[in-house]
This record gives C-alpha cells, structure tokens and sequence, in this order.
C-alpha cells in the first residue's frame, strides 16, 4: 500500500475516532484501565455489536489522551483492502513522522483483517500500550485472544448489564435502596429490559428489528459461512431449537436426532460456532470426573434475551425461562464458574472458585404452593451436598429470609440482586 495512501487514511480514522457522541459508560471500563500500566496487549471480545468499539473510545476519553498519545487504526475500513505486511512498519514511520508520543496508545479495531497481525503485534507489544477489539467470519474475537494466549489480557464484553440499562434511560441509581419511588420505577424499566435485553442499539433506538437482523448477520457471517453450504438448513433449525429452548437440558444426540445431522462430531462442531461466535453458552452438570461432565446433557443458554423473546416460539410467555436466563449471563459477566446440580432434584446454579463449590443459586419467577416445595428441594439437596449455609432464591418480585432444615435461605427480586 501506498505510504500516502495509508497516512492519509489514519490521519481520517484519527478523526472519527476523536469525535464524542453520547456513549453510555461501562462497567467494565474501570476494570480495564487499572491494567494499563500493564506491558500487555488488552483484548476485548464478546458478540457482535455489544459495543466493543465504543468501549475503546470510552477508555480513551478516560486516559485523558491528547492527540498525538494515541493512534486509532480500523483495519475493517475498505480503504485499506490492500493492506499488506509490509505496511505495519509503516504504522510506525507514521507515529514517528507526526510526533506521536513515544509508548502511545494503540487503539486497533478488526484486526483480523490485516495478514500476519500477531506478529506485528508481538513485535512491538513491550514498546506501545495496545487494545485490541474485533470479530468476524474470519477470525472471531474468541480466536482473536486464543492466538496471543499469554502474551495478552482478555476482557469479555457482554450487551448491557441492567445498570448499563438504567444509565441509558437516564435512571439515577443513587440511594436506590432507601427510595421506594425510585424503586418503582427501576422495577418497571427491569420488565423492558427482561424482555427487550441489553444490546446497545436496540436498547437506544427501541427497535426490536435491530435484534433480528444482527442475529441472521452472526448466524451467515460468523457460523454458516464456515460449513458447507449444505448445512444452512439444518444450522438454522438448530439456532432456532436452541433459541427457543434456552434453560432447557441438550446433548449432542438430542440435537441431531432433531435435525437431518447425524454425525455428532458435525453437531458438536456446529455448536462449538455458536459458542465461538458469543451467540450461546452451556453449563456442564458438576461432577467431579470431568468426564461424567462431558457425558451429561449440558444447559443451554442464550447471550441476549431480545434474541429469544424476538426469535423464540411463543417464548414472551415463559418469563421464567427468561429470568434464569437473565441470571446465567450476569454469572458470565461476573466471571463465575457456574454449573448446575442435579441428584434427585435439580438447582439451577451452584458456584465453583478454585477447587471448592461456594454458593448454590436457584432462579424461580414466583414462588407459590405449586413449586415451593421443588425449588426448596433443588437447593437444599445442593446446599447439603457442598455443605453450604446459605442459599439464594431470585424472584421476579418476592423477598425474604428464612430458616429450613437448619439451612438459612434467602429470596431476592432478581432486579435487585443486578443491582448489587
């Protein structure tokens, strides 16, 4: 590429990338730049359209950077379809030529579309502070981090957690706990994002399309295009059996006796994509012969519940289906080890830290004489087995604390245990 050419082009990114709109801060931005010190490549993964892009400027306009301390690059931008090898070292007579700061930022978007980036990138990982974001058919940001796997800090990035939700509604959230107004009203705004989810977009423009039409661009572009065209059909049937059946038990041989796929290893491969590409995840059943684990049916469980509320069967009536699923991915997003337990009755969630299962949480949307004496069942049994004190039920709206068999349970509203 022309030395001229891709100047001027990343003096045109820098530009963009300088202009602040109205971004909706994110957790997990404190969490990053307390890292920056760091000699490390910081890469953020997560789905498609979660934000990953703005949480770069967001951790810009944080570091308080000047112009000439960092460099914005977009290696997805058509301008630089010619782009080769040669020209990282460009990158770096242009930062020289421009009197950039020696050991500036690098802020690198896509990067999946430039050959042999990893390599670059090594190169000069101890000399500039490096973040990384990207994903695509190509390489998914998964794969992305997996390539410089001890050489690099990963964070994952998910769609809006429900506080993220709140700020965007402009809810202020201080002294919530004292407020019985202001919880009236986060409690309202809970029941939209129950059902709505968290992406960014959809959350600002309130357009349930939005939902779909990102969904069929992860399905094509980041796990159809990687089979053979054969497959489209009974990929789709999947993704749709799998929306449509968040929290529910699957195995391989379920999933292909479902579809016209009768080889497991083609199954397993599909679903490894769909887990790959952030758009499910799957909770192994605990046992401590990780191969009883991976011979027992998993739970599966979907990143965004706009994507099942929008896409699912009849799925807006299941509300409690839809509050597990909520749960499951702020586990995620709190980087919890999660599993399910299940002897003679099953809980929902128990968590392990190291080597030892410290909390057992069941989710139920309301407890009444039909199911209180399961769900108690389910986490006491959990409760007795990892010799536990304490026990959590989240609730659509019930609150309490009591004592059963000597074991002492809580029960929450989930909306404020997403507070906490």
């Amino acid at each position: 590429m022309e030395r001229n050419d891709l100047y001027f082009v990343l003096f045109e990114q820098q530009k963009d990338f300088e202009q602040i709109k109205d971004l909706i801060d994110r957790e997990k931005s404190e969490e990053i730049i307390k890292l920056v010190s760091l000699k490390m490549p910081i890469i953020i993964t997560g789905v498609r359209r979660c934000g990953k892009s703005s949480l770069l400027k967001i951790i810009k306009n944080k570091l308080n950077l000047n112009k000439k301390e960092y460099l914005y690059i977009n290696f997805n931008d058509e301008r630089l379809i010619n782009f080769e090898v040669e020209d990282f070292q460009k990158i770096i007579d242009f930062l020289d030529e421009n009197d950039y700061k020696k050991n500036c930022v690098l802020f690198i978007d896509e990067i999946q579309e430039a050959k042999e980036w990893e390599k670059w990138i090594d190169r000069i990982r101890l000399k500039y502070k490096i973040f990384i974001s990207g994903s695509n058919s190509k390489l998914l940001s998964k794969e992305i981090s997996t390539i410089l796997t001890g050489r690099s800090l990963n964070f994952s990035l998910f769609p809006f957690s429900f506080r993220e939700f709140l700020k965007s509604k402009n809810i202020d959230l201080k002294e919530w706990g004292l407020n019985l107004k202001k919880q009236s009203k986060i409690r309202k705004k809970f029941d939209e994002f129950l059902a709505s989810g968290g992406f960014p977009q959809r959350v600002i423009s309130k357009q349930e399309i939005i939902v779909s039409e990102l969904y069929e661009n992860i399905l094509y572009r980041d796990i159809i295009g990687r089979f053979n065209k054969n497959l489209i059909k009974p990929i789709k049937e999947i993704s749709l059996f799998l929306v449509s059946n968040i929290t529910s038990d699957i195995s391989l041989r379920k999933i292909s006796a479902l579809s016209e796929i009768k080889n497991i290893a083609t199954v397993k491969e599909i679903i490894d994509s769909f887990e790959n590409a952030f758009l499910f995840f799957s909770t192994n059943k605990f046992d401590y012969s990780i191969k009883k684990q991976i011979q027992n049916p998993k739970k599966i469980y979907c990143i965004d519940n706009g994507f099942s509320t929008s896409l699912g069967f009849q799925f807006s009536q299941d509300k409690g289906k839809l509050l597990e699923n909520l749960v499951a991915v702020e586990l995620k997003r709190r980087n919890k080890d999660i599993y399910y337990h299940k002897e003679k009755a099953e809980c929902d969630f128990i968590i392990k830290e190291k080597l030892k299962i410290i909390e057992a949480i069941q989710v139920c949307f309301n407890l009444n004489e039909k199911n209180e004496k399961r769900e108690f069942k389910g986490l006491l049994e959990s409760m007795k087995k990892f010799n536990l004190k304490k026990g959590l039920i989240l609730t659509y709206n019930q609150e309490d604390k009591l004592k059963k068999e000597n074991k002492k349970i809580i029960i929450k509203p989930v909306w404020k245990w997403l507070l906490e």
